[in-house]
């Protein structure tokens, strides 16, 4: 989520008894490069999903590489699994409030989505003040030119989730906040759109908190992009997954709270602690990050997966080279029945 990192003393790790045992894990899957696109078909390298471009319709593919502070800082085993299926899940329990552009999935980690034009903003949606937010807070400005009444402290709940906007930039460019004016001054989108934007924001939101509720957990804050199809608001790119949201354990949220403690999270947030405490903050090289940390990440995302959907995850047992042939074999396919004019 951009650069809403919180120190260290902010993000305390869940323990033992929150993640379960250590489980053993095969290679991470890099992801695809530009070469291995079949003839005709575009190609869209991002800073965690691979990209195939077709006529009418995308397949996008999600590796296992990590970022924070818009940076990729290396490979986390059966994430890009996880990351799909968790989507895949949240799709399709929020699919009456908005259609989204799934199709079908096309493994474990691949989606055949349609084609949207999507609109370059990245709609925040935040339940409590934390973050960058907070860090604004306590410098004395505006949240994404939202003036917060005075007196609140760190993790507060917000009365009413905000709606927080950032610009969505260019890969290796950090994203930026902006208004709710600047969005529709600027003519990314009218008023009437981004109203609709704003209302379906929430909605998404509020489903996502109360399914997370079943499993024991708050949906802190989170991001949504949207796109445009056939002139309907269609909701695309991930939900409510650890690389897009934060989440905290409500058992011992209003103790800790009460007491002035950091939160337990569920989140990536757990490796921007890590990088922060020694001094990165997106800027120059990243320092090298053990394995262990690694393995800590995966299985943060793993139980995240089984605690939000009460599936226990069940990782493809395909090798990764099979997993790489048989989407590229899909896209090969999908194009050709696309450019000859065969239905899909």
């Amino acid at each position: 989520m951009g650069t809403n990192e919180p120190s260290r003393s902010e993000e305390p790790s869940p323990g033992a008894s929150d993640v379960g045992d250590r489980r053993e894990v095969p290679a991470a899957f890099a992801g695809f490069s530009p070469d291995e696109a079949p003839a005709g078909v575009g190609f869209i390298h991002g800073k965690v999903r691979d990209i195939f471009v077709l006529d009418r319709d995308l397949v996008i593919s999600a590796s296992d590489r990590i970022s924070a502070f818009d940076r990729n800082l290396g490979l986390i085993p059966r994430k890009g699994e996880i990351l799909t299926q968790l989507s895949a899940f949240w799709f399709g329990e929020l699919a009456d409030i908005c259609p989204n552009h799934l199709v079908s999935l096309v493994g474990p980690r691949a989606m055949h989505v349609r084609r949207c034009s999507v609109i370059p903003v990245e709609v925040v949606v935040r339940g409590y003040l934390t973050g960058s937010a907070w860090r604004d807070y306590q410098n004395g400005q505006p949240v994404s030119g939202i003036a917060l009444p005075a007196g609140m402290r760190a993790n507060q709940q917000f009365a009413t989730p905000l709606i927080t906007p950032s610009t969505k930039e260019a890969v290796g460019a950090h994203d930026r906040p902006i208004s709710a004016t600047e969005v529709v001054e600027s003519g990314i989108v009218d008023a009437a759109r981004w109203t609709q934007i704003e209302q379906t924001a929430l909605a998404l939101f509020a489903r996502g908190t109360e399914i997370c509720a079943r499993g024991g957990l708050m949906l802190v804050d989170t991001k949504y992009e949207f796109g445009l199809r056939d002139g309907e608001l269609t909701l695309v790119d991930e939900v409510h997954t650890p690389d897009s949201s934060r989440f905290w354990f409500a058992d011992d949220y209003a103790a800790r709270f009460a007491a002035g403690e950091p939160q337990r999270a569920l989140d990536k947030e757990h490796l921007r602690a890590w990088l922060l405490e020694r001094g990165y903050q997106g800027e120059g090289d990243p320092p090298a990050i053990p394995d262990y940390l690694f393995a800590e990440v995966a299985e943060r995302y793993q139980f995240a997966f089984e605690t939000i959907t009460g599936i226990e995850f069940s990782p493809d047992e395909t090798n990764r080279e099979a997993q790489r042939q048989k989407t590229l074999f899909y896209v090969a396919e999908l194009h050709r029945a696309q450019s000859g004019g065969i239905s899909d």
